[in-house]
């Protein structure tokens, strides 16, 4: 790591020394709750494991994922995982050495995972759990562990379960009780008087001072083994260096006594401990970034959570995540760098090994208070106001049931429900919606080819043979159904069904196979399947052109289509359209000027004289014809060819305004008022016009007064007739 600047550094001390001070008593009584749960001595084992990891989190997570001012350090999830993991195995009849190590195994695999999900590039997902599920998850964690220190704040013998804590008053101990109000008072009160000390360390500070106060009316509470405190932190009592060897070593005694099939029980909790671990890092990784205006690499912290995990599980501690709390309060006191971790894991150990004999005599009642705030806390009251909304009640029905499955079953077990009616909402959610964004017939909308009358004429009669539909959202097997009732009524009687999929998400291969059945019942009638506007990537990058290609939905032999824009797809229905009807007209030889349609009728020797003052020009496919800004006055018709109108709007990027073909004309504008072109000319084949300017038809027209009323006649009717179909898409696509 490179060194920060000594003001940084300073400020990262002592950003580290008060996260420090707010994640030791949780890591502490998080993990005398899991190994609390084996009976005898093991309640200071846990308190080891929650300062040991503590200390392999804030050294190694720090130091390998980068992200600046993140506090890692033994969190709730990891608690509840681990009981309910340890209750489970000491139920079946497992020795509790062997647990310790299957707990210590647990960790190791977990880490493990989350070093192949950040290796693999998991990290962008994971993040994107379902909150119902989060919700749901983190809430039955806090329900979890209220249930869990209830006993222990009560002060009942080891083991003894919620219910019965609760029906049995004379197993309660008065003395843990007091010691436990003592500090949930000071843990609510104590931010009203400072917000300088952490509340966890004034509150764990109140419990101790009440019960060495207690103990000078019950002088047994003086012995270090009695059930009231963590006791000592290893078999030979010894603290320091002596101690944190025991730990490490005695961690693996019992791994004698397990086999193969112990081991596999780990596959199912291991995955559930990684994924929650990495939410809960990414998470607070996400409120850090909108804090501090950074941006985090999630892969990168989630591999440096998983080594983190493996050495903390190596050394005999627990595992844990990015902590919300510790990581705001460690930003708050300045810490501007990732060395605030390494220094808050640093401290860790050094208050081990130099308090070590002090945390034996920690009250067991003062850590279960400051868990059950902790639990209370993180229950999701807000999600309550779910049930005032019909649209929100089935997300509350899954925070419900994770929660219930969370209690009633196992965490592990509510993880897995949650996700799933999480994906079945999800899957409500887009059969809910329309696949059907807008249906249009063909004598509803036009291409951008200008027609002629008579063309025009043709296509209000016969386009309703084209049917186009512009599709949205996702085409997979829960919209299937939908598409196909929406495209039914269009097979049986249209020619040609154009398919517009520039609003397209994802296609799954049910939806293709749907499609693939469409092309076939079009193909009995002789019609065509016609993709516009095809997405190049989806946003899950698939290339879905590619995806029709390798389905078979796009062969060379098929009756599809596939066109890069709708408008070039109306188009193609048009020609065919027009051509179908049998409209005598060839495109392959130019019009003489009695054949264009402005002039039809008039007297040949007029006509003649007309076409004196005509240039005749040829522009070859792709040239430029005028640009925007261009001076000029012509009017052109078009004898033989095509001619694309384009408006540019930057210097890459056009706007395609529409294409004029044989018999039409363009340029009217600067024709009558004189203006500067206001758009862009250019030869979409090989093209052959007339060119009349102002200047020479003014001259004619002082000799043909009627003639040259009636082109002006004739330019005024075809502008009107367009605006006229204009008109007819606006309404349709109001409607």
């Amino acid at each position: 790591m490179k060194l920060p600047t000594p003001e940084k550094l300073s400020g990262d001390f002592w950003g580290g020394l008060a996260a420090m001070l707010v994640a030791l008593p949780s890591a502490i009584a998080f993990g005398v709750t899991i190994y609390a749960s084996l009976g005898g001595s093991y309640a200071a084992y846990g308190a080891l494991a929650g300062i040991l990891g503590a200390t392999a989190l804030g050294l190694v997570a720090s130091a390998m994922g980068g992200t600046n001012r993140l506090i890692t350090a033994p969190c709730a999830p990891a608690a509840a995982v681990l009981t309910a993991f340890a209750i489970e195995r000491i139920q079946g009849g497992m020795e509790a050495a062997a647990v310790v190590v299957l707990l210590a195994a647990l960790g190791l695999a977990a880490g493990a995972l989350q070093v192949l999900f950040g290796s693999v590039g998991l990290g962008r997902l994971i993040k994107y759990m379902p909150y119902p599920v989060v919700s749901g998850y983190l809430s039955g964690v806090g329900l979890y562990i209220i249930g869990g220190q209830v006993p222990k704040f009560l002060g009942t013998p080891s083991g003894t379960h919620f219910g019965h804590a609760l029906l049995h008053p004379e197993l309660w101990a008065w003395q843990g009780m007091a010691v436990g109000a003592v500090t949930i008072a000071a843990m609510l009160y104590a931010p009203r008087f400072t917000r300088r000390v952490p509340a966890a360390i004034l509150a764990l500070l109140a419990g101790v001072l009440a019960y060495f106060g207690l103990s000078l009316i019950d002088v047994s509470l003086l012995d270090p083994h009695n059930p009231l405190v963590i006791g000592p932190l290893s078999d030979s009592g010894g603290a320091g260096a002596r101690g944190f060897f025991d730990a490490v070593l005695g961690r693996w005694a019992g791994v004698g006594q397990l086999g193969m099939s112990d081991f596999a029980l780990l596959a199912i909790p291991a995955l559930t401990l990684a994924v929650l671990l990495s939410i809960d890092t990414l998470k607070t990784c996400v409120v850090l970034d909108a804090l501090t205006r950074s941006r985090h690499n999630s892969n990168r912290e989630l591999v440096g959570q998983g080594l983190g995990n493996i050495t903390s599980a190596v050394i005999g501690g627990m595992p844990g995540a990015g902590t919300m709390g510790a990581t705001l309060v460690n930003m708050s006191s300045g810490a501007h760098t990732r060395y605030s971790g390494f220094i808050e894991g640093v401290l860790s150990l050094v208050a081990f090994l130099l308090l070590g004999s002090l945390i034996s005599w920690v009250p067991v009642a003062a850590l279960a208070a400051i868990l059950i705030v902790v639990g209370v806390r993180m229950i999701d009251r807000h999600s309550f106001s779910f049930l005032k909304q019909r649209s929100t009640i089935l997300d509350f029905g899954v925070i419900a049931a994770v929660v219930a499955t969370a209690l009633t079953v196992s965490l592990i077990a509510a993880s897995g429900i949650g996700i799933v009616l999480a994906v079945m909402l999800f899957i409500r959610e887009q059969i809910g919606g329309s696949i059907v964004r807008r249906k249009l017939l063909g004598n509803e909308t036009f291409s951008k080819r200008v027609r002629t009358h008579e063309e025009m004429e043709i296509l209000t009669v016969h386009g309703d043979r084209a049917a186009i539909i512009e599709l949205q959202g996702s085409l997979f097997f829960g919209t299937a159904d939908q598409l196909y009732q929406s495209l039914e009524p269009e097979l049986k009687t249209r020619d040609f069904l154009i398919l517009d999929m520039r609003r397209i998400q994802t296609v799954d291969v049910t939806a293709a196979h749907l499609l693939e059945q469409v092309k076939d019942m079009l193909a009995e009638r002789k019609g065509f399947l016609i993709f516009s506007a095809i997405p190049p990537n989806l946003p899950s990058g698939r290339d879905l052109q590619q995806y029709f290609d390798q389905v078979g939905l796009i062969r060379q032999d098929s009756p599809v289509r596939v066109f890069s824009e709708l408008d070039d797809a109306l188009e193609w229905v048009e020609d065919r359209i027009i051509h179908e009807a049998a409209l005598q007209r060839d495109e392959e030889v130019a019009l003489e000027l009695h054949e264009v349609e402005l002039f039809a009728g008039r007297k040949e020797e007029t006509l003649a004289a007309l076409e004196q003052c005509m240039e005749k020009r040829f522009v070859a496919s792709g040239e430029t014809i005028f640009s925007r800004g261009d001076a000029g006055d012509e009017l052109f018709l078009i004898r033989r060819g095509a001619v694309r109108i384009m408006l540019p709007i930057s210097e890459r990027q056009t706007h395609h305004l529409g294409t004029f073909g044989r018999g039409a004309f363009f340029g009217e504008m600067a024709f009558l008022d004189g203006a500067a072109r206001s758009a862009n000319a250019l030869a979409f084949v090989d093209t052959e016009l007339f060119v009349l300017s102002r200047r020479d038809f003014d001259k004619f027209a002082e000799g043909h007064k009627k003639l040259a009323l009636k082109l002006m006649e004739g330019i005024a009717s075809v502008l009107a007739s367009r605006l006229r179909y204009t008109n007819v898409e606006l309404r349709v696509l109001e409607t």
